[in-house]
């Protein structure tokens, strides 16, 4: 018993004196903080029961019957909707909080080392525990404080709590007594005073004074505003997500930093897939348009300082971005000045572990060093990487935008000189490339800057033999320059095969329809094989090349490390295990920027290709803005005028398009223009608008125009888009449009009305449907000068009569109109005549003058005359005078005094107002019906990426068993470098002095032995993944390209070319050039980490304790990012489409955008559409930097733990030599991991473009092209009878039905003449019998055989079509008549000779090889149309299909062409869709269409004969509307 209260008495008097050992400034500062905690758990703990009384009493008022009352406030409160502002006040002050809590944390754990250390030496007394105490209980303070501070945000509180102020202050007036004291205590012992708690001390001070600051003011900075259910601003959550900017823009220094103003995004993302919508804003400063201004006023500044010389985009460039570039430069040379911090430190780290301690806790200073250098060095990286990002889709935006803009400017002749494919490859490539070098900008001064620092961190270790390191840097530098001249070349005869695959693949896109047709497209598929094998031989080359780049650049470390230990070995200098490895950790940092090396001038030659591509495009011709005098409205009567003009397409050739060119035009006039094909119409209206080059003379116009060209533009996008052509919507105007338009009836048809959807280059409208939306849409810009060029070739008679009357007559009576016409008959309502020559205006007056003048003139009405009198149907319509008189009613109007748009707005006025409601309840439903429409948008999968898509790729070549190699080249490698760094560790002495454990020679050759060896693993893996690559890539490709030409027209139809291309293009550079190399990467930096946490454990066990943790925690971090990045880079992809699909939309409607003055809105709509791309991408590089973060950080402090652990561990207790090592490898941890993370990531985020392949790889096909066993005899057809028997066609599954059950029989060697209004189904009927569209029911027979039997290529080359679309590919006369080269020359010339076109190609100077440039455009569209009758007439086929073949020639060509194919084809059937009658009226058999039936189908003399006849309607109608025109 007594014994007992002995040792409780001891024991309680060892308490006493532990705390005796405290100072009283710190039992003060204990207690203090003690009874605080205790406080504030009494608080916490009286507000817990007072709650749980609050709830019985509630709980008993309720049933006491005040529910209502609680029920009233509830509404009330509800009422209420708080907005919550949280500022930087309360951000620093939760900062500053967490900051100490850290501080007191990590002091607790390095006195808890300290005292387990002191254990383990047995040195600690009783009373050491009490060193604990104070940073025990102020850790336990200042976590209920940090979480206190989290709760204020929680309860939204604009005060901060009055025993957290009172904390705040106590806290900092016991940290100014500590200071005090301690400052008075080092002036007295010196440094012996300093410890943990002194330091700790010093670090918090700034944030208790802060935190001081704010408990003295009270507020938190938490900002609180109510607002009332009124203020609430209607369709909250409608595209919510569209309308906030990007927190990054307002972002404070804690979040800058840590990237936290991601985490909404992110959170968004870990729920559900991301939209487009979910994405915030860029800041104003971020989007296109600010970038833009900057840049193209730099370039602009630069050519005016120097007119003579050409300017330095790269240059201007520099100028307009030089504060980012700077900006990213501080953060550049930051990191690489920390990066060498560590190997700096290895030697005296080593030192330290063999037993030489410098001063008191070296160990423990060394690691904080190492760890505050680490922290540094992460942080930089970061926000460099994403400085560069941003600054890099700066450039790009910029720099899309300007050439966008110059696109919509070129002049005619630059513009031979670029295809529209090759400005996309500027945009989709060149731009992209030039983006991309703000990556490796810095890397010109830093290399140097490395360079320098390895060299005096190696001259410290190694001494003299540091000098070796700089000559052998500097030749494995020098060495690149050979190799980065023959990747310059390579990748300039890439490109320039690229360029011309994607242009070819471009032209095949856009006329595939006529490839289909005439069963070309394997033809034109194995031209672009042969294409793609020239760009494959350079792309060989280049990957090989590289390859060889690789291997010298991952060689040059060992290379360099080899010279300089076998030079400091030789002048007989003392290596140790410390000054090795600091100076292997140095060739490690250093191999970065060698081994990049090759890239950055790689990079270098493909920027300045690209740049100089770019730069010349920007310094082409634009068109001259002074080519026309543009006067304001009203100023002038006149409204054109051309004097002494003279004007030129080709400004090389001796003679000119148009000359001596004298007119004229007053305000108000109707001017016609016509002549033969070729003449120069379309050419006249040219220089009104200033395309064509003026060489001499003036042209002056007085107000706005508006242009109709002769090849329908039409936009994708839906009908009203088109018409209204950027103009708001005034629905009085609109349906005047409409109804002068004749857009009505068409309107109906469609299930969408005019919210329909256009397919690509209005794929889903007939040719006269195209025609009228262009009228409509020049109808509704309500321009001053209308200029129509060949209006009504695409229409019916009834329909151009109609479009005649109510658009020309009526709704421009008071405009001023010149229009170019082949239809004779409206002629005579011109106040002038221009008639052309030659490009020449060889007479010009009114109809009759220019009848009594004879010549020319008469030439053409003559031949009219007689297509009318081929009509024998004269006598009939006489005797139906009555009817006559109706008729002519139809097509004679009076002329209103003032009949423009608005007057005709008027008019419709008293109309719109009953019915705007249900027109816009109709246009709601037509656009939440939009999955019916044709053209859907673009798809994307979702989640995670497949295995599949993963498996494809790496079984693409091979079956995958090079896979396996390049893994066991790459451990091979590992493996390698770890022994010959382990084996230069070992075999060296620990301590100057001590003695080495081999030879010199030894130590030297053994090391080479491996090093190298390591390299030639190297050089396997890198010659095996480029083979891997090539090969993978060549079969995605040809893959996907066999797929979509074997695809279904209804595919071409439904799918913008962009969307094409864009895999085409970008996603298949990708799959060449980047995928095999990720893919590379990827299986490197795991083997590399996997390599150093092996190191690392070898020596320290105990840091898988850590690891394990890590790695589960990287994995769920990489899972939580994925699901928002994988989405992101989905978007960002989707997102360039539109981009390419505007831009090619863009340069083919060039003239009419110019036309319309649109140039600026079109410049704004791209501008847009980059803004949509840049959002996700924006967001996208910024995840990725988000999750390095995290990863790095935790890499850091697992190594810090490594060190710290080292540092810690008794001596002796471990080998210094082995434990260096790990250090060593352990620096590399945090860069190894996020490399190994991002290498990942940037994988999965290329391998979408695999995915986008692969999309494509699996398109149902159409019908084969030969069935072998069903193959018809080689004589098939021999009659050409055609049977339709109950054909039911529509377009897409959820499109109505177009043709309803049409049968008829078309005998064996008759003329068909099929005719309609607009719209009725002829030319589906056609796509019908060549199976561009297969039936939904019903059949067609030729000559005995189902056409469904047999194999797609055995009926298209049996058949023969002119199409209403004229069509030229790029290449020669020869190649458009003969792409499969099956005639001679003299077949070819006999073809051209009867389609009239013999004359002209005998006059130019390569006859046959004339060149044709992109969709003919240097021919006319008349010669167009001949070019492809001549290539019927080549092809001789049984049944031949003529489709409005003669719509865009005069009449006297069309007389002629009639004449050819009843001559030529007297033996064939022959379908003929013609919308002039006299084309249709001499045929043996009539087929009348109406909304997709038969109407009627007889001889035409029989139909004519029937007075209810609509054929007998349609012949009196273009009867009345040629012989009455007078009467207009």
């Amino acid at each position: 018993m007594v014994i007992d209260l002995l040792l409780v008495a001891g024991a309680s008097n060892g308490v006493v004196l532990a705390f005796r050992e405290l100072s009283v400034l710190e039992l003060t500062a204990v207690c203090i903080n003690l009874t605080l905690l205790l406080v504030f758990l009494f608080i916490v703990s009286a507000r817990f029961v007072a709650v749980c009384c609050g709830r019985t009493r509630l709980w008993k008022d309720n049933l006491v019957g005040s529910a209502v009352d609680i029920r009233q406030n509830g509404v009330a409160d509800g009422e209420e909707v708080r907005n919550i502002v949280i500022g930087k006040r309360y951000k620093a002050s939760a900062l500053c909080c967490f900051y100490v809590l850290l501080v007191y944390v990590f002091v607790l754990g390095y006195d808890g080392i300290g005292l387990i250390r002191e254990g383990a030496r047995g040195e600690s007394g009783n009373s050491a525990w009490t060193v604990l105490l104070l940073p025990a209980a102020l850790s336990l303070a200042w976590f209920v404080l940090s979480f206190s501070v989290l709760y204020c945000k929680y309860k939204a509180a604009e005060k901060c709590p009055l025993l957290l102020r009172v904390w705040w202050i106590a806290s900092f007036i016991i940290c100014l007594c500590m200071l005090c004291a301690d400052g008075k205590g080092f002036l007295e012992e010196g440094s012996d005073q300093l410890d943990s708690h002194v330091l700790a001390n010093i670090i918090v001070t700034p944030a208790f004074a802060f935190l001081c600051f704010v408990a003295a003011g009270g507020a938190t900075g938490i900002q609180v505003s109510s607002n009332s259910g009124l203020q609430e601003p209607l369709l909250l959550e409608e595209e919510a997500g569209c309308l906030k900017v990007t927190p990054y823009s307002e972002a404070g220094l804690f979040s800058l930093i840590s990237l936290s103003w991601l985490d909404p995004l992110l959170s968004i993302g870990a729920k559900r897939p991301l939209e487009l919508k979910d994405i915030p804003l860029l800041a104003p400063k971020d989007r296109s348009k600010a970038n833009y201004k900057i840049l193209n006023s730099s370039w602009e500044k630069l050519k005016a300082e120097n007119p003579q010389k050409p300017p330095s985009l790269a240059w201007a460039i520099l100028k307009s971005f030089w504060k980012e570039a700077w900006r990213n430069a501080i953060f550049a040379g930051l990191n690489t000045l920390v990066s060498y911090v560590g190997p700096y430190m290895i030697s005296y780290f080593v030192d330290y572990l063999c037993g030489k301690e410098s001063y008191p806790n070296e160990g423990y200073v060394l690691a904080g060093i190492l760890f505050a250098a680490k922290l540094v060095e992460t942080i930089t990286t970061r926000q460099w990487y994403l400085g560069v990002d941003i600054m890099g889709m700066h450039v790009r935006s910029a720099l899309t935008a300007m050439v966008y803009r110059k696109g919509l400017r070129l002049s005619s002749s630059a513009r031979q000189n670029h295809t529209s494919g090759e400005i996309v490859n500027y945009m989709a490539v060149d731009v992209q490339r030039v983006g991309d070098f703000a990556w490796y900008l810095h890397d010109i001064w830093m290399l140097p800057l490395q360079i320098i620092l390895a060299l005096a961190i190696l001259y410290k270790n190694v001494g003299i033999a540091s000098l070796a390191t700089l000559i052998a840097t500097v030749v494995s530098i020098i060495a690149t320059v050979p190799v980065a001249r023959i990747q310059e070349s390579y990748q300039d005869k890439l490109m320039a095969a690229k360029d011309d695959r994607m242009r070819k693949t471009s032209e095949c896109l856009r006329n595939m329809r006529i490839l289909k047709s005439q069963a070309w497209e394997d033809r034109y598929r194995l031209i672009l094989e042969e294409m793609r094998t020239v760009e494959f031989k350079y792309l060989r080359k280049a990957l090989y090349s590289q390859a060889f780049i690789t291997f010298i650049f991952w060689s040059s470390p060992i290379f360099v490390s080899a010279i300089t230990f076998g030079m400091c070995i030789l002048l007989g200098g003392q290596l140790t295990a410390g000054s090795v490895l600091s100076a292997l950790a140095t060739f490690r940092i250093l191999q970065e920027p060698l081994r990049n090396f090759p890239d950055l001038v790689s990079m270098m030659a493909q920027t300045k290709v690209s740049l100089d591509r770019i730069s010349g495009f920007l310094q082409e011709e634009e068109l001259p803005e002074d080519a026309i005098t543009t006067l304001p409205r009203g100023i002038s009567n006149v409204a054109i005028e051309i004097k002494n003009g003279d004007f030129c397409w080709d400004q090389s050739l001796p003679t000119s398009t148009l000359s001596n060119m004298h007119i004229k035009v007053e305000k108000g006039m109707r001017v016609a223009v016509c002549g033969v094909v070729g003449s120069g119409k379309s050419s006249f209206l040219s220089c009104i608008l200033g395309e064509i080059p003026k060489i001499s003379g003036e042209v002056r116009i007085c107000g706005s125009a508006a242009y109709v060209p002769q090849s329908a533009w039409i936009q994708s996008g839906n009908i009203e888009e088109n018409i209204l052509f950027g103009s708001s919507m005034d629905k009085a105007k609109y349906k005047s449009v409409i109804h002068a338009c004749s857009l009505k009836k068409d309107l109906e048809l469609f299930s969408h009305g005019d919210q329909t959807i256009i397919g690509d280059r209005g794929i889903n409208l007939s040719g006269g449907q195209k025609q009228r939306v262009q009228l409509a849409r020049a109808l509704y810009q309500d321009a001053d000068i209308y200029l129509l060029d060949d209006p009504f070739s695409a229409v019916d008679a009834h329909t151009g009569s109609e479009l005649f009357k109510e658009y020309i007559l009526t709704a421009l009576a008071a405009k001023t109109v010149v229009f170019v016409t082949h239809q004779v008959e409206f002629l005579p309502a011109a106040d002038l005549i221009l008639v052309m020559k030659e490009g020449q205006i060889i007479q010009a007056g009114i109809y009759d003058e220019l009848l009594q003048a004879g010549t020319d003139f008469n030439t053409l009405v003559e031949a009219h005359h007689e297509a009318i009198e081929a009509m024998d149907f004269c006598n009939l319509v006489s005797e139906e005078s009555d009817e006559n008189d109706n008729l002519k009613s139809l097509v004679t109007v009076e002329m209103p005094n003032s009949a423009s748009i608005t007057g005709l707005a008027k008019e419709v006025q008293e109309g719109v107002s009953s019915s705007e409601q249900k027109a816009i309840k109709e246009k709601k439903k037509a656009k939440r019906s939009r999955k019916k429409q044709l053209v859907q948008d673009e798809e994307r999968e979702r989640g995670r990426v497949s295995m599949k898509v993963y498996l494809s790729y790496m079984t693409a070549a091979y079956k995958g068993l090079l896979i396996p190699l390049i893994i066991l080249a790459q451990t091979m490698f590992q493996v390698l470098q770890i022994a010959s760094s382990w084996w230069m560790a070992w075999a060296n002495p620990q301590t100057v002095g001590d003695e080495p454990k081999t030879g010199s020679m030894m130590l030297i050759g053994v090391y080479m032995a491996l090093a190298f060896g390591s390299s030639w693993f190297i050089f396997i893996r890198a010659v095996l993944v480029a083979t891997f690559g090539l090969a993978a890539a060549q079969k995605l490709f040809l893959k996907m390209l066999r797929t979509v030409f074997r695809a279904p027209m209804s595919f071409f139809d439904s799918t913008p070319s962009g969307r094409i291309l864009n895999r085409v293009s970008i996603d298949q550079s990708v799959v060449d050039l980047d995928i095999p190399f990720r893919l590379g990467g990827f299986a490197a930096t795991t083997i590399q980490l996997l390599g150093i946490i092996g190191v690392m454990t070898q020596v320290t066990w105990e840091v898988l304790l850590l690891v394990i943790p890590m790695a589960i925690a990287c994995v769920w971090m990489q899972k939580y990012y994925m699901a928002s990045s994988r989405e992101l880079v989905r978007i960002v992809s989707i997102q360039k489409s539109p981009i390419i699909h505007l831009f090619a939309e863009s340069i083919a409607g060039a003239a009419t955008i110019r036309g319309f003055g649109q140039e600026k809105r079109f410049m704004k709509r791209n501008l847009y559409l980059l803004d949509c791309f840049a959002r996700p991408f924006f967001c996208s590089v910024a995840a990725i930097e988000w999750l390095c973060l995290r990863m790095e950080l935790l890499s850091t402090f697992v190594f810090s733990f490594c060190v710290v652990l080292l540092v810690s561990l008794p001596a002796g207790s471990i080998d210094p030599s082995m434990a260096g090592l790990a250090v060593t490898y352990g620096l590399n941890m945090n860069n190894r991991l996020s490399r190994w993370i991002l290498s990942f990531c940037k994988l999965e985020n290329k391998i979408i473009s695999i995915e986008r392949i692969h999309q494509y790889c699996h398109i149902p096909s159409e019908a084969p092209a030969v069935i072998e066993d069903s193959r018809p005899p080689s004589s098939w057809p021999e009659n050409g009878t055609i049977q339709l028997i109950d054909l039911k066609i529509r377009y897409k599954e959820s499109l109505p039905v177009v043709l309803h059950g049409v049968s008829c029989i078309f005998p064996g060697g008759k003329k068909i003449g099929i005719v309609g209004r607009t719209g009725s189904g002829k030319s589906t009927m056609i796509q019908a019998l060549f199976r561009l569209i297969e039936p939904e029911g019903g059949r067609i027979i030729i000559d005995n055989i189902d056409i469904s039997t047999i194999g797609l290529h055995d009926l298209r080359n049996r058949l023969s079509i002119i199409p209403q679309d004229p069509t030229l590919f790029e290449g020669t006369i020869r190649d458009n008549l003969d792409p499969l080269a099956e005639h001679p020359d003299q077949d070819i010339w006999q073809a051209l000779d009867k389609s009239q076109l013999g004359d002209v190609v005998r006059q130019k100077e390569q006859k046959l090889d004339t060149p044709v440039l992109e969709n003919g455009d240097n021919w006319s569209v008349g010669q167009r149309q001949l070019v492809s009758l001549g290539r019927a007439l080549l092809k001789q086929a049984r049944i031949l299909v003529l489709d409005e073949a003669t719509a865009s020639v005069d009449s006297a060509t069309d007389n002629l062409i009639q004449k050819i194919i009843r001559s030529e084809f007297k033996d064939c059937t022959v379908c003929t869709i013609a919308h002039r009658i006299p084309t249709v009226i001499d045929s043996d058999m009539v087929l009348v269409l109406s909304d997709g039936r038969v109407a009627e189908y007889d001889t035409p003399a029989r139909l004519l004969e029937d007075k209810s006849s609509m054929f007998l309607k349609l012949v009196s109608e273009y009867s009345s509307r040629s012989s009455g025109v007078p009467d207009f």
